[in-house]
């Protein structure tokens, strides 16, 4: 028996698909490059401490710092770009983070800030400030110098780049985006005392670190006490004052008493 098979059309196969692009734990996170000096290194954490509850209240957002941030695929063949020392991010999950990925997450920062020092001054204000204006299009960039408090600046997007930020007049720079204030606060800092770069609501009034929120809840808390103190104290007075004016009054009956009695017996 001959068997006939039929002729089968070529069948024309797609080509592979393009391999995705990498998430944040396939990436690199690490570039062993430590802050610039102590100083640099509080700065950060004094601007980012006091933004996680800030940012809990509002139920969204991230803040992260001294991490890559990946906008490019050029990066990931080696082209890497250390990423900003503080940036906030609105609109996103709360949740940890070991880089930030743009086209993982959806979105860019909307705000950064750069601490400057003599080795990174002039890439801040001259290439990352080009990055985030031209490719990252970053809504608000801000610079400050820790050693050097009036080395400080704001940008806002407008149009094609940026515009200079002009303080108002309590010399406060003020972010849109975040409906905060960036003001320069001078005190003491986890043992340092220095010119500090701080957050604040627009009436400028700081964000708290923890530790200040529990200073703040312990003054309020002795407040209480010598308040409640305050208040035994008066009514003990007052209760004196009590017994003293029944005494008095006893001792008047008692001589309006004997004063009856002697008048009956004349």
């Amino acid at each position: 028996m001959t068997v006939t098979l039929d002729l089968i059309d070529e069948v024309e196969i797609d080509p592979a698909p393009p391999p995705c692009p990498p998430t944040q734990d396939e990436l690199p996170c690490e570039d062993d490059i430590p802050m610039e000096s102590e100083r640099h290194q509080l700065q950060m954490e004094l601007l980012l401490e006091p933004l996680q509850p800030w940012l809990a209240q509002r139920g969204e957002g991230y803040a992260g710092g001294n991490m890559f941030l990946y906008f490019s695929l050029a990066q990931t063949r080696g082209e890497y770009f250390r990423g900003p020392d503080v940036f906030v991010v609105l609109g996103v999950p709360h949740g940890e983070r070991k880089s930030w990925v743009v086209w993982e997450e959806g979105k860019a920062p909307d705000v950064i800030v750069e601490l400057l020092s003599e080795s990174t001054r002039r890439r801040d204000k001259t290439l990352k400030k080009q990055v985030y204006q031209d490719q990252l299009r970053i809504p608000e960039y801000y610079w400050y110098d820790p050693f050097n408090p009036d080395d400080w600046a704001g940008f806002r997007l407008s149009g094609a780049g940026y515009e200079p930020l002009t303080p108002d007049g309590s010399g406060r720079l003020f972010s849109r985006q975040l409906q905060l204030s960036l003001l320069r606060w001078s005190g003491s800092y986890r043992g340092i005392s220095a010119t500090w770069l701080r957050w604040a609501t627009p009436q400028g009034e700081l964000l708290l670190t923890g530790d200040e929120r529990a200073e703040q809840e312990r003054q309020r808390a002795e407040q209480e006490c010598q308040r409640a103190e305050q208040e035994r104290q008066r009514a003990e007075r007052a209760e004196q004052s009590l017994l003293a004016a029944q005494q008095r009054i006893a001792d008047l009956e008692a001589r309006l008493g004997d004063y009856r009695g002697n008048s009956n017996r004349s």
